[in-house]
Order: C-alpha cells, then structure tokens, then sequence
C-alpha cells in the first residue's frame, strides 16, 4: 500500500480474489472511496462482509461472489483507479488476469501478487519480496 498510498484518496477500488478483503480493506481505511470486492467462494465473501462490519462498515462497499476472470473480462477501460489481484499461486490466474488488464486497461494501476518464480506478461513492474512478488502495470 505504501507503493500507491497517493493514489488511494477517492479512489474506486477492486479487490480480486479478494480472501479475506485484506487489501481491500486497508485501500478503504486510507480513503478509497469504493472497493468491489470479487471472490468464487461464498464463504470469502461472507467473511469480508463480517470483517468490514467488525470496522463499522463502509458505505462503498460491494461484494461479488464470481470468478475473478470472467468478472473482469466484463469490465470496460477505466472501470477503476486501482485493482489489486492476489490469487493462488499454483493457478495460472495471475498471468490470466495481466494479459486481461494488458488487453482492456480496466483500472489505471494494477497490482497482482504472484511467485517470485512466475514472470507475468507485459511491461509491468516487479518487485519481489522473498518468495512473493508483485507487478504492477500503469
């Protein structure tokens, strides 16, 4: 978050694969003004609607139970300001949702955590942490 923490005020934010709505939740408490909020379990976004309530809700809140994939191959260019993507790393969904974003730019910054090991299409920004990595494209 410190990587883009000026983008954040006001911001309309998607959360992807969101688990436990962790990223999602910190872009909310530092100002986003909307986050989506996108998992394929029923249960994920049970839980993220319960961790959001424990911090007094938030008005900008949407909850989407559906695959991550399909929901942004039906997003235009520009949808949002910023989508966070963290799926599981044994899943070739990482490479998936950047080669998505590189064909209709859906939020003006992506980030997507993967492997370390993986390397994503296109030109975007890696920075690795141990075993983890993310990318992001501008």
């Amino acid at each position: 978050m410190s990587i883009i923490h000026h983008d954040l005020p006001e911001a309309r934010v998607l959360d992807l694969c969101a688990g436990s709505g962790a990223l999602g939740l910190e872009a909310l408490s530092r100002g986003a003004a909307t986050c989506d909020f996108v998992d394929n379990s029923p249960r994920a976004i049970r839980n993220i609607e319960a961790n959001l309530a424990s911090l007094g809700g938030h008005e900008g809140a949407l909850f989407h139970c559906s695959d991550a994939l399909r929901f942004v191959q039906r997003l235009e260019d520009g949808a949002y300001d910023i989508a966070f993507a963290d799926p599981p790393y044994v899943s070739p969904l990482a490479g998936q949702l950047a080669q998505s974003w590189l064909s209709v730019r859906f939020a003006h910054i992506f980030a997507v955590e993967h492997s370390a090991e993986t390397v994503l299409p296109g030109d975007g920004e890696c920075r690795r942490y141990g075993s983890t990595a993310i990318t992001f494209y501008r």
